[in-house]
């Protein structure tokens, strides 16, 4: 068995402070500090996050390094997230990486948070077999702030097939959820609502984008001129239907999102496909794509856990760069946007 090369993973894209440490696929640990306080606000206030970062970085980094029972001078590499993200949080995953780097003398590595997302189907916990995606295969990153149909060659090729030309699923999602009353972040809530009601109650039109690209703003406004005629005719209109507006508007996204993959996988004859990012943990997402194994595509849903952002799944791409030697200087920088 090859030697285990232990990597200290950073993630602070935005406003969850995560550190993982892993032994090559294996995860040893994996903290992750959210920060509360953007709820009152309706939205991660980026200020906020990068304070909230320099006070969350060290307390779990020592509770990384505790869970993993493993002492500093293990570690053979640091991985952190470069972006995209916001910068002001990015930039503190970031110094801090360097600052280990420089005080271990060891590698840095620096890491797409997208990349970071897509391999995480490739962490194990434990000795047991895992089945993990083939290469090449399809990705659907969806989250709150992307959605794209990837085709990933290895763990350092990645061509992007599909992307939004406006809102993200999971952005479709925070918005509908503001029209309603929701708070934040208000996907999960819609989820929850939507168990309730009937999906085929109403109906919202789907838009029409060429090829395997997303549009989501359409359907928003629709569901925002929707809801003002319905109240111009009952202003109760909204609390008497709130469950079926709900499941109708989740199964509108969701029958977007199979149409499209569908689309990818015909155009690529490549039948095997992973989900990542934060609205892969929506239920009836999973439920939706589970079937299309019925149709003969092997779907790789991602474990609840490691669809927020997360250190693991920096640790796990860390180690990937790690092996093909792919190391950063202490000059780099981190960027709000970057492509894949």
């Amino acid at each position: 068995m090859s030697q285990k090369v232990i990597i200290l993973g950073i993630e602070s894209s935005c406003d969850d402070t995560s550190v993982a440490i892993s032994a090559n696929c294996m995860l040893l640990s994996n903290v992750v500090a959210n920060q509360e306080v953007h709820k009152q606000y309706g939205g991660v206030v980026p200020e906020l996050a990068s304070r909230s970062h320099q006070i969350n970085i060290i307390p779990v980094l020592s509770q990384a390094i505790k869970e993993a029972g493993v002492c500093v001078t293990d570690i053979q590499a640091v991985a952190f997230t470069n972006g995209p993200g916001l910068l002001g949080s990015l930039m503190v995953g970031a110094s801090f990486a360097k600052g280990i780097s420089l005080a271990l003398n060891i590698p840095l590595i620096e890491i797409n948070h997208l990349q970071g997302h897509i391999l995480s189907h490739f962490i194990q916990e434990s000795n047991e077999e895992y089945d993990i995606p083939e290469f090449p295969h399809l990705s659907l990153v969806i989250s709150g702030g992307h959605t794209q149909i990837i085709q990933v060659n290895d763990p350092y090729n990645f061509q992007i097939l599909g992307t939004t030309i406006d809102d993200a699923a999971g952005e479709a999602f925070d918005k509908a959820a503001k029209l309603l009353g929701f708070g934040y972040p208000g996907g999960p809530i819609i989820d929850q609502w939507a168990s309730k009601g009937d999906p085929y109650k109403f109906h919202f039109p789907k838009p029409v984008v060429s090829g395997i690209n997303f549009s989501f703003s359409g359907l928003k406004t629709s569901l925002l001129y929707f809801l003002k005629d319905q109240l111009n005719k009952d202003k109760d209109f909204i609390i008497n239907n709130l469950a079926d507006i709900c499941a109708s508007y989740q199964r509108t996204i969701v029958e977007i999102l199979i149409e499209k993959i569908i689309k990818a996988t015909e155009q690529t004859k490549i039948k095997t496909i992973t989900l990542c990012g934060g609205v892969s943990a929506n239920s009836e997402v999973r439920k939706q794509f589970a079937k299309l194994s019925e149709s003969g595509i092997k779907v790789f849903l991602p474990k609840i856990k490691f669809t927020t952002d997360n250190a693991a799944m920096i640790a796990i791409a860390g180690y990937f760069k790690y092996l093909n030697k792919q190391f950063s200087a202490l000059d780099v920088n981190p960027y709000a946007k970057i492509k894949i």
